[in-house]
């Protein structure tokens, strides 16, 4: 393994890879250790059943100034501009319309409390109306777009993602994942199942430690989860524990996918969507026969997401499969088989599924996207200040550090050769 690079790039993920391209345009030599088998991190397309499925991140969201987008076309992926299935319900579900639309404004009561909520306790859960019909609803939908329960969420930095989102979500139908794994610079050099296992400073840069040895650059850039960056898998320099303590502040949240095949013709209709039961927290969206294929996906977020933590796959085939013999009838049974289910939570590499700031914590966004000491630099998804959740928050993320990087690499270098030029007049002198 070569061991002197410009930039280290810690985390092979979407953060990892913008930081990549970014330092591949400018020529920097850069290596990229990744802990696991593979490179994408929580963008993942895997080919279940003879399609291919994203077990990560899904959608473009706010298609229309996501980088992805740019890419995708750049590399003649196709991406698909039309709406999204939860924009077309399923009809062959009988529905309480009444309920739902209650439940929808119950939900969007609730976003609008955010406001005044956030100028006191901060703590999501305080929007909630005491004893409403709907809380159940509030805390699944919270569930998805948090992975975590509302007493567990800031308001402020809940609403810093929705009021930048444009709400333009596009679709990837080669994947998500396979377009990020596809956009790693073929200048970069590559180390797979090669986690950082320390980091120091050294006087012109900094060494890596790993299995394979140490590795030494002019710069790093952590681009790690926070539930990774807060633990003690990698050990930091001294001085770093507020970087720490800034990533427990925004803890993974859970989500999982649980999917399932569909073995026989069925009433499922294509591209459409339904939603599991409005009174239970542990509810699931479902996503019914995308792209035309014969599988249900299944979306869980917070209390939901935690039977598949918990209890494991088994359980959340048996919870989703329960929800969809309620929604289409007892006969459903029969037409669904188990395919596949995520692990977020439990993958050590990763450790849950997105960034969510705990109440009066939102600042922890900002403080863990500063560098230190010239030296170490962060990305992820996490450290945007409101694309926060998304592969396109967490590649801008890497190439604002990659910027960074470089700005202190050339800074290094050119003090460097000030104090070249002094000492050489200081001998002349003599």
């Amino acid at each position: 393994m070569a061991s002197e690079f410009d930039v280290i790039i810690v985390g092979g993920g979407a953060a990892g890879i913008g930081a990549a391209r970014r330092l591949a345009a400018g020529g920097a030599s850069t290596l990229l250790l990744e802990a696991s088998s593979r490179i994408g991190g929580r963008a993942c397309t895997q080919d279940l059943g003879g399609y291919p499925l994203d077990l990560g991140c899904e959608w473009l969201h706010s298609g229309d100034r996501n980088a992805w987008v740019g890419i995708a076309e750049a590399s003649g992926f196709p991406v698909d501009r039309s709406d999204p299935p939860w924009a077309q319900a399923h009809p062959g579900i009988t529905r309480n319309e009444d309920d739902e639309e209650a439940a929808r404004k119950a939900f969007g009561d609730w976003e609008e409390r955010l406001c005044a909520v956030a100028k006191g306790s901060d703590r999501a859960s305080d929007a909630m109306e005491p004893g409403g019909r709907w809380n159940a609803y509030v805390r699944a939908i919270a569930g998805f777009m948090s992975g975590l329960a509302p007493e567990q969420i800031s308001a402020t930095d809940y609403l810093a993602y929705d009021d930048a989102s444009t709400g333009k979500n596009w679709n990837l139908p080669l994947g998500y994942g396979t377009l990020v794994a596809a956009s790693l610079p073929s200048s970069t050099s590559l180390r797979l199942v090669t986690p950082a296992e320390r980091i120091d400073l050294t006087a012109d840069g900094v060494a890596v430690t790993t299995r394979a040895g140490t590795v030494r650059a002019g710069a790093a850039i952590l681009t790690v989860s926070t539930a990774v960056l807060a633990g003690d898998a990698i050990r930091l320099p001294s001085g770093t524990e507020p970087w720490r303590e800034a990533a427990a502040a925004l803890p993974l949240g859970r989500n999982e996918k649980v999917f399932l095949e569909i073995g026989r013709d069925t009433a499922f209709e294509p591209d459409t969507h339904a939603y599991g039961n409005l009174h239970d927290p542990r509810s699931a969206a479902y996503s019914i026969r995308p792209n035309g294929w014969p599988v249900i996906e299944a979306f869980l977020g917070g209390d939901g997401a935690r039977i598949v933590e918990e209890d494991g796959p088994a359980a959340g085939f048996a919870h989703v499969s329960a929800e969809l013999a309620g929604l289409f009838g007892s006969d459903v049974a029969s037409a669904i088989r188990p395919l596949a289910a995520t692990s977020w939570s439990r993958m050590a590499s990763i450790g849950g599924a997105y960034s969510c700031a705990v109440p009066g914590r939102s600042d922890a966004r900002a403080r863990l996207a500063r560098p230190f000491e010239g030296r170490l630099f962060f990305a992820g998804e996490a450290t945007h200040p409101h694309d926060f959740t998304t592969a396109h928050g967490a590649h801008d993320s890497g190439q604002r550090a990659a910027d960074e990087a470089v700005a202190a690499l050339w800074d290094r270098h050119r003090l460097g050769r000030r104090d070249l030029l002094a000492a050489a007049g200081a001998r002349a002198a003599r």
